[in-house]
């Protein structure tokens, strides 16, 4: 008998192409609370989910995902052309946008410290650590791609 539901699961669960990538964040993810850990000798789960800093999961994501697709499908396949394109952007946009956000909110920071250091209205702070350095996409560009070639061979 024909399940349509069993089928669907089965093609999730199989799917490299969600896995890898997920394997590659959460890689990432552990590897900022790993360097913080070595860095001020304290464990802060917030890295698990936090943006910025060393890695850029958003860059092992999209570059494990491209790689993915790239050895499942050929360098020629509109699937791999799509993703490829979008990890440009997720890129760019991490190591400048993102990065300039987290510029920004550490001026206003600083700002609302001096102007309002006692006034209970200013003391919320915007999150700082939001982009990425050139050298923290680089890193996690070459954990995506490692991850995405090793992993979509070996499965």
């Amino acid at each position: 008998m024909y399940n349509q539901a069993t089928d669907a699961w089965s093609a999730l669960i199989n799917n490299k192409a969600i896995w890898i990538p997920f394997l590659a964040w959460f890689t990432a993810q552990f590897l900022k609370l790993f360097i913080n850990f070595i860095r001020y000798k304290k464990v802060d789960m917030a890295y698990m989910y936090s943006q910025g800093g060393m890695p850029s999961a958003h860059t092992a994501v999209m570059t494990a995902l491209a790689t993915t697709i790239a050895v499942l499908y050929g360098l020629e396949s509109p699937l791999f052309a799509i993703s490829m394109i979008v990890t440009f952007v997720v890129m760019y946009d991490a190591a400048g946008v993102r990065r300039a956000v987290g510029y920004q909110s550490t001026m206003v920071n600083k700002m609302l410290d001096e102007l309002f250091k006692d006034n209970k209205e200013f003391s919320q702070r915007l999150q700082e650590i939001i982009g990425h350095t050139k050298w923290e996409v680089f890193v996690g560009a070459v954990l995506g791609i490692a991850y995405g070639l090793f992993f979509t061979w070996l499965w």
